[in-house]
């Protein structure tokens, strides 16, 4: 059994099944994908049905919430919050689902980014979107802070985590500094697996625009290459 996490897809589904395909997934294994599967990538709707095909494969996939799908969702709720999903990549969605309004969305599609949780929590690892507010006695209670929190790592409460770890996504950064965080998890337990894979190749020699696994079970990262296209 191995313990996987992969964020911030984006919309690039070709990427993702490639990644995919390095890992060789068995029933036995745990993905967990971190959110962002949607925007500003040319197919939104082929990553969910992707992760729609591998729970109906029976695997064991377990899919928590990002700022993306929650902008969606707003933009559902009340139209007022479209401009600001499609500034930051709704309408590529739209496209993708060739539809002109959120609503014309199947209802399969929605019903799955509406049960999103924000976080999840196991012995060894907490797995989310963006972060913690770690300054709150209880972190979970800021579900705005896990799907948009940033520059949070000086307020780790390590006595709060007892030795878990935390896995996000949500702010891009180079391959190196992911690699790096990797090698020192023992004593500094964060680790952000967001590569910017929206960005695209051309961001390759900055150490971006890849789409980032780690199996954690064996403390090992796979980087696919962006083959969808920068946004």
């Amino acid at each position: 059994m191995r313990v996987f996490a992969i964020s911030d897809i984006h919309g690039c589904n070709q990427t993702f099944r490639a990644l995919l395909r390095q890992l060789h997934l068995t029933p036995q294994d745990h993905l967990f994908l971190l959110g962002d599967y949607i925007d500003r990538g040319p197919d939104s709707r082929g990553v969910l049905d992707k992760i729609l095909q591998l729970q109906d494969d029976g695997l064991q996939v377990h899919c928590l919430s990002g700022n993306h799908e929650q902008m969606m969702l707003d933009a559902l709720a009340d139209p007022a919050n479209l401009r600001g999903w499609f500034i930051n990549g709704g309408f590529e969605t739209l496209q993708s689902f060739g539809v002109q309004q959120v609503d014309a969305i199947p209802e399969r599609y929605l019903q799955l980014l509406s049960d999103l949780a924000p976080a999840a929590a196991s012995e060894d690892y907490i797995f989310v979107h963006a972060g913690l507010n770690m300054r709150l006695d209880d972190p979970f209670a800021d579900e705005q802070a896990m799907l948009w929190i940033r520059d949070w790592y000086g307020d780790l409460n390590r006595e709060w985590l007892d030795g878990r770890i935390i896995v996000h996504g949500h702010t891009p950064q180079p391959r190196q500094r992911t690699m790096a965080a990797l090698e020192h998890l023992d004593t500094h337990p964060v680790l952000n697996i967001d590569n910017g894979c929206y960005f695209g190749q051309a961001n390759d020699a900055q150490g971006y625009g890849s789409l980032c696994a780690v199996d954690l079970t064996h403390r090992r990262l796979y980087f696919e290459k962006n083959r969808d296209g920068g946004w």
